[in-house]
C-alpha cells in the first residue's frame, strides 16, 4: 500500500478573555491572532501544494475553534472540511472554570485529582490516544484513495489529544508534565507512514512560530 503522512494541526488561539478551560464547551471562536495564524496555515500548505504536495483530505474537529482554523485552508485547497468527532477535544471535569492554584485547593476537586498518570481529573490518555489513531489511520486511507503515494491529510485538532498521540506513536508513556508538551498553536505534528500502514517518523513543525510570541495559551486547550 502507497505512503501516505497526516498532519495533526493544532488550532490557532482562542478568543478567551476569562481565560477559562473552554474544553468542549460551545462558540469559543478563534480571536483576531488566531485568524491570523489559520490564515498563515493556509498560506503554508498552499505553497506546499504549488511544489507538488498531495494535499488531498482534510478533517476537523466539531469545535468552532477547529472548524475556524481549518476554513481557510479548505478555501486554499478547495477542498470540504470532513468533520470527525474522534479528534475532539478531551473530556475534563474542570471544563469552564479558571483552573488556577487556589481553585485546585478545594476539597471539592480533591477526588478528582486522585490519579495524574490516567489522568483523574478527565479522559483517560489511552482513550484519547486510541480514537486519535483510529480517525489518523481512516485519514491516511482516505488520503491514498484520492492522491495516491505520498498522499497527505490535514487534521484539526486539540492540544491534549494531539500531544497524547504524538507520545503513544512514539512508544513513550502517556502521562507527563502540561508545562512540557510540544504542541504550539497551529503547529503541526506530522505522522508519516510506510506503505504497511505503520508510523515510521514524527515531525513537528511550527509555520505560525512568528505569530506565537504573545499568544494566550490555555494547557489542554
Amino acid at each position: 500500500m502507497p505512503q501516505a503522512t497526516v498532519h495533526l494541526l493544532r488550532h490557532g488561539e482562542v478568543h478567551n478573555p476569562d481565560r477559562v478551560l473552554y474544553g468542549r464547551l460551545p462558540d469559543f471562536h478563534l480571536s483576531e491572532l488566531g485568524q491570523e495564524m489559520a490564515g498563515v496555515l493556509a498560506g503554508h500548505f498552499s505553497d506546499r501544494a504549488a511544489q507538488g504536495a498531495k494535499l488531498v483530505h482534510l478533517v476537523a474537529s466539531p469545535l468552532t475553534r477547529a472548524q475556524e482554523t481549518a476554513q481557510p485552508i479548505a478555501d486554499a485547497l478547495n477542498l470540504e472540511i470532513v468533520t470527525e468527532a474522534r479528534i475532539i477535544e478531551a473530556a475534563n471535569y474542570f471544563e469552564g472554570l479558571k483552573v488556577s492554584k487556589a481553585e485546585l485547593l478545594k476539597p471539592k476537586h480533591w477526588v478528582h485529582l486522585r490519579n495524574p498518570l490516567r489522568p483523574s481529573w478527565g479522559e483517560p490518555y489511552k482513550e484519547q490516544s486510541a480514537r486519535v489513531l483510529a480517525a489518523v489511520q481512516d485519514a491516511r486511507l482516505k488520503a491514498i484513495e484520492l492522491g495516491g503515494d505520498g498522499a497527505e491529510a490535514i487534521l484539526v485538532s486539540h492540544q491534549l489529544p494531539i500531544w497524547a498521540t504524538r507520545l503513544s506513536a512514539e512508544n513513550k508513556p502517556l502521562w507527563h508534565d502540561p508545562r512540557k508538551r510540544e504542541c504550539t498553536l497551529t503547529s503541526l505534528t506530522s505522522l508519516v507512514f510506510d506503505d504497511a500502514g505503520t508510523i515510521v517518523r514524527v515531525d513537528y513543525s511550527e509555520p505560525a512560530a512568528a505569530l506565537l510570541p504573545g499568544a494566550a495559551s490555555t494547557p489542554g486547550a
